[in-house]
Order: C-alpha cells, then sequence, then structure tokens
C-alpha cells in the first residue's frame, strides 16, 4: 500500500525516550514509505542535559524499530532553531537519503517547519503529534535518578525496562557535569 509520504524525518536527542517520542515514529512509520530518525547532539554524552552516547541512543532506538526507521546522527553546531539549523539538516538528510524529505514530524508545540525556510521550491509537510502523555525527558531523568522505577517505566517501552540500571548509572555519573559544546 502506497503510503502519503515517501520520507519523513524525526530529529531529536532523545535523552532518555519515552512514549511521546514513541508515538511520533509511529505516526511517520504509518505516513511514510521512509523514516529517517536524526539523533541530535551526537556528539554529546556525560552531561547532565545529555548524559548517554550517541552509540546508547542509536541501541536503544533499534531496540522497538529494528531496521523499520533509519538513524543517523546528527552533531550539534550551536546555532539554534532557526534556518541556519534546518539548511544543517537538510543538507544531513540529502546526504543520506539523495533527496529532501516531503514530511517533518515534530513533537513540539512551535512550528519547526520554518527551519526550511531559506530554501526556495522546497515543499515539505509539517506534522505535529500532540502529547497523549504528560512526559519529557527531563522528568524521565528525574524518576531515574530518584530511584523511581515504577513511575520511569509508566512512560517506557517495555523492551526498555532492563536498561533502567544503566540508565541509572550513567546519569547519575554525569549530575554536576554541565560541560558541553551544545546550545
Amino acid at each position: 500500500m502506497k503510503k502519503a509520504y515517501k520520507l519523513g524525518i524525526i530529529v531529536g536527542r532523545f535523552q532518555t525516550f519515552h512514549k511521546g517520542h514513541q508515538d511520533m515514529i509511529r505516526k511517520a512509520l504509518q505516513l511514510c514509505e521512509r523514516v529517517g530518525v536524526f539523533i541530535g547532539s551526537s556528539q554529546e554524552s556525560g552531561t547532565n542535559k545529555n548524559p548517554f552516547t550517541y552509540e546508547m541512543r542509536e541501541e536503544t532506538l533499534r531496540k522497538i524499530y529494528k531496521d523499520r526507521i533509519e538513524i543517523y546522527p546528527l552533531p550539534d553546531i550551536g546555532v539554534g532553531n532557526n534556518s541556519k539549523w534546518g539548511d544543517y539538516v537538510l543538507a544531513n538528510v540529502v546526504k543520506r537519503f539523495g533527496e529532501a524529505p516531503d514530511l517533518l514530524v515534530s513533537g513540539k508545540e512551535v512550528r519547526r517547519i520554518d527551519w526550511f525556510d531559506s530554501v526556495n521550491g522546497l515543499s515539505i509537510a509539517e506534522l505535529y503529534v500532540p502529547k497523549t502523555v504528560d512526559i519529557s525527558a527531563s522528568r524521565l531523568r528525574e524518576h531515574i535518578i530518584n530511584n523511581e522505577y515504577g513511575e520511569w517505566k509508566k512512560y517506557c517501552d517495555r523492551r526498555l525496562w532492563s536498561s533502567f540500571g544503566e540508565m541509572r548509572r550513567i546519569i547519575l555519573g554525569s549530575q554536576g557535569n554541565t560541560d558541553t559544546s551544545s546550545i
């Protein structure tokens, strides 16, 4: 069955991955023939805001999606969420897929499609996937820090439950480290 979009992309840090992220990817898989997930701030790890390595975040996504999505690193370039960032994202998508996406899937309330305003003639639809659960990665990290396994697992796929101990060890080890090259 032909899907509405050829290539959908999602950009996120996934520090930590939760059911809100899953909703976005699920919707992209329903609508798109191919789904590219770009893990932002991929060069960052070991800090309060970005405790997990790119490799660990990729492994987390693979546990759930196997090869149904294509996953790539997207290092932060320190320019913020603007058209310069959009140009960078687009260049990475074209490098990986050989073409521009026709759908951007986002879980943020603010428009992200304006990332691509500087590119003339480009037509990319934007799908905002509203929150179905009130959770954030920051709050999930707090549950992990406080060793609140029961609260944490309410917001995570069961295939990740066995990772709680390792995630907690990494997050606790990252506490107090605010050194970052990201904005």
